[in-house]
């Protein structure tokens, strides 16, 4: 899969998407990042510290996996956004940011939807 082209695409699909990126196990960013002229509410070392809770998040998800599925996505709805993590297999995890005021079933259907069309 092209994740550049992914995140962009996700990014297109909504004003109120402000990130979408693709990272690995050991939380390399692999492609994507915050939209053009959105400015992050985050230090570098917060970021980081957050893409690191959300990659051990996912690894535990994966040892629950057994008896329960696949994760699909998880939401942290905060008080200024809202942040999803979408499971892409058992390699990638795409994190993406919205307004609070996105609508969640719109996001979700979007990003899954184009998960499968660049597949």
């Amino acid at each position: 899969m092209d994740y550049e082209k992914f995140c962009s695409e996700i990014l297109a699909k909504d004003p109120k998407i402000r990130f979408a990126a693709v990272y690995d196990e050991w939380a390399e960013k692999v492609a994507g990042g915050m939209r053009d002229g959105v400015k992050s509410m985050l230090s570098d070392h917060a970021e980081n510290q957050l893409v690191n809770q959300s990659i051990l998040d996912w690894k535990s998800r994966k040892e629950m996996a057994k008896y329960l599925g696949k994760t699909i996505y998880t939401l942290s709805d905060y008080e200024n956004i809202k942040r999803f993590s979408f499971y892409l297999g058992d390699d990638f995890l795409l994190l993406v940011s919205t307004a609070k005021d996105a609508e969640t079933k719109v996001v979700v259907d979007q990003v899954i939807k184009l998960y499968y069309e660049n597949q």
